[in-house]
């Protein structure tokens, strides 16, 4: 399997809960996902990501001035997102739990 396809599945649910903490700009959440071990991601991977979470309305950009740089687009989570973020949540406890019975603890529900 892919390590991307998986990844592409987290990295939404990673991305919105790190904006639901605070306001905040591209560079900051690539910080904040490699301080948590998401290596080589790239502004390549994250600008789409955020781009797509924009347009089904679940993050807010807005463009404010930088004192040490360029204009940035600040993002921050809707109402809509907030609730996208906790079913996220759920359905992930859901699918890790299911599947970590059987690659973890060996598991298997033999009923059929």
């Amino acid at each position: 399997m892919d390590d991307s396809q998986l990844l592409r599945g987290i990295l939404e649910g990673c991305i919105l809960s790190i904006i639901s903490k605070k306001e905040t700009y591209g560079y900051e959440i690539l910080i904040t996902l490699s301080n948590n071990n998401f290596e080589n991601l790239l502004e390549g991977t994250l600008y789409p990501v955020l781009t797509r979470l924009n347009n089904k309305g679940y993050i807010a950009c807005t463009k404010k001035e930088s004192a040490v740089g360029p204009i940035r687009k600040y993002y921050s989570i809707t109402d809509l997102g907030k609730e996208k973020l906790e079913q996220f949540k759920k359905e992930y406890k859901r699918i890790t739990d299911n599947a970590n019975k059987i690659l973890i603890y060996g598991e298997e529900n033999d009923e059929k």
